[in-house]
């Protein structure tokens, strides 16, 4: 950590605990991982990018005292800098960002969309998947388990959508493994253009429609 690095009051211990257990979750599918933090006057967002799962993930924190910062960091970095007794982060240096970095979702526009299952229901489709990824993977035998054979299982299964709504499980599952779909959570799920946005009380999880990925992103940066 750089001398002089600005530092971010967070308002109480669950700020910086919830914001370092979420930054350890990337951590975990990419050590190399970066984030894009935006402070606008007593909040802040944070996006990544885990990578098994083609969207952006969303945790906000609430500041002490207003802050404006638009900024790339490591998150191994951002990590290392929170102090709990503070409680505060300090912000690292800043990196060159990944791609996806510079292209995040409209912050107007968005509209909820209605008929969405509870978290519980979300919780049982992405077990159910889970279940019939293990056992079509098991069908593959040893001489057929290749990588581009589960690439294809998987591709198939986590691009379907979520009942009555265009939004495809992978985006689901990416809420249950960074500890966003709890049970008995409210959830909700908004659409702007091409956009969607799950949102739990603990994250959110944004992607551009059902197939766009975050590879073909046409939005104006942030």
């Amino acid at each position: 950590m750089r001398a002089g690095a600005p530092t971010l009051e967070l308002e109480g211990p669950g700020e910086a605990a919830d914001l370092a257990a979420f930054l350890g979750r990337l951590l975990r599918y990419d050590r190399a991982a970066a984030v894009r933090l935006q402070a606008h006057g007593g909040a802040l967002a944070v996006f990544g990018r885990p990578p098994s799962f083609d969207v952006l993930a969303v945790r906000a924190a609430r500041l002490a005292r207003p802050a404006d910062l638009d900024v790339t960091v490591s998150a191994g970095e951002l990590l290392d800098g929170i102090e709990d007794a503070a409680p505060a982060v300090r912000v690292p240096q800043a990196v060159t960002g990944p791609p996806w970095a510079g292209l995040l979702p409209p912050r107007g526009g968005w509209h909820r969309v209605e008929g969405v299952p509870d978290a519980g229901a979300m919780r049982g489709v992405v077990a159910a998947a889970v279940a019939e990824f293990r056992a079509r993977d098991e069908e593959l035998g040893e001489a057929g388990r290749t990588r581009q054979a589960r690439d294809r299982i998987g591709a198939d299964i986590w691009s379907r959508t979520l009942a009555g709504t265009e939004l495809p499980l992978r985006a689901v599952h990416a809420a249950q493994s960074l500890g966003f779909l709890r049970p008995g959570v409210p959830v909700a799920l908004f659409a702007a253009g091409a956009w969607l946005r799950l949102r739990t009380p603990y994250g959110e999880i944004a992607l551009r429609g059902a197939t766009g990925g975050l590879g073909a992103l046409q939005v104006t940066p942030a």
